[in-house]
Order: structure tokens, then sequence, then C-alpha cells
């Protein structure tokens, strides 16, 4: 398991020239199963296997929450959206990214959208991307958790900004390979007993008392949702369409980025 705790925030890096308010908007959630695209004007466009093809056979370039090959990438991105953008414009592009190890995942993944020449490309943390997605209200703590195919993530927002956050490498395609549902169940519980007990201040506890956050493909597992309630001694709820919630949330702050300066960091 790993665990990131109170990190500063990252500062937007402003420049001069505004935004292109009549540029094309991209959301991408780049998961390590699927790919999610949303066309400001046009909706959801993809939702489809996270694969390219080198050669004869796939190769899957995003592996537990990490870009684990950028060209690959962005073969893969230049093959399924580089027809469906607009020729004349730069698209400003906004993509998820998993909280741990996100520096190194967001530098992967600007370079791999380099490919369908981006006026400016803003990331944000998925967990935030969800709670936009469900309509949270963003200044009273919350707790998310985001069963993905390859990766869970409990977070702690506070204010809209990451102050805790945990991850294991499991996800809903373990399952498939004989792994016991309550071995992930077990794991979010446990990430979130640690938050309790390493949190100094009342965050984690306030929180909690909301109840659980849950969005991810695992979100729509009852296998692995349902001794949550009991684990935790606090509501649970999934967003709604929980799969998709996270590309969702990155599509509702593209309206946002286009009144800004030009950007190019973390939302």
């Amino acid at each position: 398991m790993t665990v990131i705790r109170h990190p500063r925030p990252v500062p937007l890096r402003h420049r001069y020239r505004p935004l292109c308010r009549r540029c094309p908007g991209l959301a991408l959630d780049l998961g390590s199963a699927r790919t999610r695209a949303f066309i400001a004007g046009r909706g959801m466009v993809l939702d489809v296997p996270t694969v390219t093809f080198p050669g004869s056979g796939a190769v899957h370039p995003v592996q537990r929450g990490a870009i684990v090959d950028t060209p690959g990438t962005a073969r893969m991105l230049e093959r399924l959206l580089g027809h469906r953008l607009p020729r004349i414009g730069r698209p400003l592009v906004v993509v998820t990214s998993p909280v741990l190890d996100g520096p190194a995942f967001r530098a992967a993944a600007r370079t791999a959208v380099e490919v369908l020449r981006p006026r400016a490309v803003l990331t944000v943390p998925g967990a935030r991307a969800v709670a936009l997605a469900a309509g949270a209200d963003h200044v009273r703590p919350l707790l998310v958790a985001d069963i993905g195919a390859h990766l869970t993530e409990v977070v702690l927002l506070a204010d809209g900004a990451v102050t805790d956050a945990r991850r294991t490498a499991l996800g809903t395609t373990d399952l498939s390979d004989g792994t016991p549902p309550e071995l992930i169940t077990d794991a979010v519980v446990g990430m979130v007993t640690e938050m309790l007990r390493q949190d100094r201040t009342s965050l984690t506890r306030t929180a909690l008392r909301r109840g659980l956050l849950l969005a991810g493909g695992g979100a729509l597992r009852p296998e692995i949702t349902g001794g949550l309630p009991g684990g935790l001694n606090c509501a649970v709820q999934p967003v709604p369409s929980p799969h998709t919630a996270a590309v969702r949330g990155a599509a509702g702050l593209l309206a946002v980025a286009h009144r800004h300066p030009s950007v190019d960091g973390v939302l």
C-alpha cells in the first residue's frame, strides 16, 4: 500500500495570453483497462479498452495506474481521437490522473497527448473529478474510494484539495484470477482505518461521518462493496454511473478552464 499525507498544493502556472474560448475541449480518462473521452458539445465519444497494436498482438500501455508505454499511448490516442477532433483549432485537454505517482503520470500523459496538438493540457486528480461529477459539497471534508480495474485509491479531499491518499494495486480484473473480493473490501477498510489512525486533525473523522463516496467499476460490484458499510460503520454511496464519473468530472472542468488565462498545470 502506498501513502501520501498532506502534500503541498501544486500551483497553476499562468501565462499571459488568454485561452481560446472557441477551441475544442477534450476530457480524457486513461484507465488501465479502459480509455474514456468526452468532447465538449458532443458528449462521450469513447469508452474502449486501453490497448495499442504495435505488432501482431495487443499491448496495454497503462498498467496499475501508470503509463508504462508513452509512445504506445500516443499512438492509441492518435488512432482513436485524431479523426474526431476538428481540424481547425487546437484543443484544450483535461486529463484525469491518479493521486499517488501523479507527477510521473502527468508528465507521461502530457507527452502522449502532444500527438493531438493541444493548446494546453491540464490534469485533475481522479478523486476530485469524481467529486465534481457527483456534485458533492467541496467545502466539507470528503472521502472518495475509486475502485478501478487495476488500482484502488482512497482519497481525502478538503476544500477540494487532496490532503491524504492511499492506494493498493488491486482491482476488479484481479477477481478473474481468483482473488477473493473480500481482499479489495478489506483493503479499502484498512486504508480508511489507517487514515483515521494517523490523522492528527479531525478531517478524516468528519469526512467519514458524511460517508464514503464510491467510484470506478468496482462500485458496481456488490461482492466488493457489500461489506464496506459494516466494516467502516458509515454510509457508502456510489456516484451515478461510477465507471464514467472521472471523465464526466473532467469534462465539467472544460468550461471553467476556457474562462481562465492559459494554464499548464493541475486543476
